[in-house]
């Protein structure tokens, strides 16, 4: 691929395992948000996401109480909507700069990422978690601060992660053609949305999940990828 100018990753299951989120961080931010919400409720950025959560969910008055509950149920659904994103980004902040935990990178990812950036290669993130929430992964992870290797970060505010647009608004936005653009993820459909605009695509199937012929180029590490 002699062409890849840029390297866009999505996270879960791609640089970091998913059971990180779900037995990690979601458990945490589902614990640590009714609090957060009731000592942040003057906090006008916390109002905000408030506001579009209850709007998102066509309420048109709720109590704090009700907005709370709203959010829990969220989680439990594993509900990929921005306000919740946002909040939990918030809350996740807290557990990191206190040490609760340090998000898992699988053991080669740092060392590719930090020889792609070596190389000149334009690294970005896509992730369904916001952008707060990336950057605290990459910037608190067991590898160290990885923060400095990229050059930007894309979450659900730029579009749906299986959805063609979304992909072509990130190329206009790095500035570069499709063409020169290559995608990693672990999701056929989101690989697929990517391909359709021009972007080079990569399967990543962590073992021990077997692998699969999704109709992309598929590898089970980091080291199997040469951009």
């Amino acid at each position: 691929m002699t062409d890849i100018r840029a390297v866009l990753t999505d996270i879960e299951g791609t640089t970091s395992s998913i059971d990180f989120v779900k037995d990690v961080l979601f458990p945490y931010a589902r614990q640590h948000l009714p609090a957060f919400v009731e000592t942040h409720a003057d906090d006008p950025e916390v109002q905000g996401w408030l506001h579009e959560a209850a709007k998102e969910a066509g309420i048109v008055e709720a109590s704090r109480t009700e907005i709370i509950d709203l959010l829990i149920r969220w989680i439990d659904e594993d509900r990929k909507a921005t306000p919740l994103k946002a909040l939990q980004g918030m809350i996740w902040r807290e557990g990191y700069e206190s040490k609760a935990y340090a998000s898992h990178m699988y053991p080669e990812v740092a060392g590719r990422l930090k020889a792609w950036h070596d190389q000149g290669l334009k690294l970005y993130v896509y992730s369904s978690g916001s952008v707060p929430a990336q950057k605290l992964m990459f910037g608190f992870s067991e590898s160290g601060d990885l923060t400095p290797l990229f050059s930007g970060y894309f979450d659900t505010q730029t579009g749906h992660k299986r959805e063609e647009a979304s992909y072509r608004r990130i190329a206009e936005a790095i500035g570069l053609p499709a063409a020169q653009i290559l995608f990693l993820s672990d999701i056929k459909e989101e690989l697929d949305a990517a391909r359709a605009v021009g972007m080079h695509t990569t399967h990543l199937v962590r073992p021990p999940l077997p692998m699969v012929d999704a109709g992309h180029h598929a590898v089970t590490d980091f080291h199997a990828i040469t951009p």
